[in-house]
């Protein structure tokens, strides 16, 4: 498994605190701090495409 570049966690309001890496072979990763040796795993492709969805609103009805 390649060595993941985790970036500083992200935290919402309360202890929700989530953190985005990459590897070097072109996967990502999505993370629950403190717990990164159990990430969701998947493209960089696909984890931009997430992150556009979410911007475009995709996701506001779980607010």
């Amino acid at each position: 498994m390649a060595e993941i570049n985790w970036e500083d966690p992200y935290c919402g309001e309360g202890n929700n605190c989530f953190r985005i890496g990459t590897d070097t072979e072109g996967n990502a990763y999505i993370a629950v701090a403190g717990q990164e040796d159990r990430p969701l795993t998947d493209s960089r492709d696909a984890l931009r495409t997430l992150i556009l969805e979410i911007k475009a609103g995709r996701a506001d009805h779980l607010l």
